[in-house]
Parts: C-alpha cells; structure tokens; sequence
C-alpha cells in the first residue's frame, strides 16, 4: 500500500495501540483484559505496521524467526511459572501458596505471579498473530 495518509496515521497510533496493549496484559488481574486480548492488540499494532508500510520494512521491524522465538519463549516461560508451584511442594501455577507476593487489593503487585502469566500469554498470543500474518505474506508472494 502506498497511501501517505495511512503511513502517517499508522506512524502516530502504533505506539499508542503498543501501550494499550501492554496495560490490558498488566492489568488483567484488576480489570477485564489479560494477556489474550493484550497480546492480539500488540500482534494487531504490528500487524498494521506491516499492512501500511509493507510486508519488507514489517519483516525488518518483527523477523519471523524473532516471532518464532518469542512464540517458543512465552511457552517456556508459562511452564516454568507452572513448575514453580511443583517445585515448592504445591500445585501446578500455584500462586499465594508458592510464596508470590500478593500485595495489597487494588495495587498493580496484587495479583502474584499472575501478572507475570499473563505476560507470557500476551506475548504467545502476539507473537502467534504475527507469525500467522508474516507465512501468509510468505505464502501470497511466492
């Protein structure tokens, strides 16, 4: 696409759509939201970077392998945040059990590990929207 409006708004918003993105994952725990609708918003923002700028200069912003790895990543991480709880002697993704700081109610550290699960959720999702968009791409142009 090659329409300056939409490069130029897209310029704007991307970076406002990335810190929405990143409070619904961070707030998840306090209000609706999480790490899946978080996570598709991020994916969305790069997805838009991509559709007004090209599928070259998206590729360069977000390899493939690089979303590939985050895909991997997030899974490993959301695993050992389960193990966790295993390894303390409790159940799998135990939080208050295992010894995670609860805080108080309300606060952005209220939710123990939680925020941190939905961080590899967020980043899963994302990253599985990216990687979806980029083979399709991949896909059409060959």
């Amino acid at each position: 696409m090659d329409d300056l409006i939409v490069r130029n708004i897209s310029r704007m918003i991307i970076p406002f759509i990335q810190l929405y993105g990143i409070f619904v994952i961070f707030h998840g725990h306090l209000s609706p939201g999480g790490g899946f609708p978080g996570g598709a918003i991020l994916g969305a923002s790069i997805i838009l970077y991509t559709l007004a700028f090209g599928a070259e200069k998206g590729h360069k912003k977000l390899p493939h392998s690089t979303s590939k790895w985050l895909e991997s990543g997030a899974i490993i991480w959301f695993i050992l945040l389960g193990l966790f709880g295993i390894f303390t002697g409790h159940v799998f993704l135990t939080n208050k059990a295992a010894g995670f700081y609860m805080g108080e109610v309300g606060d952005i550290i209220s939710g123990g590990f939680i925020p941190l699960v939905t961080l590899a959720i967020g980043i899963k999702v994302g990253s599985t929207m990216i990687t979806l968009f980029h083979t399709m791409i991949e896909e059409e142009e060959h």
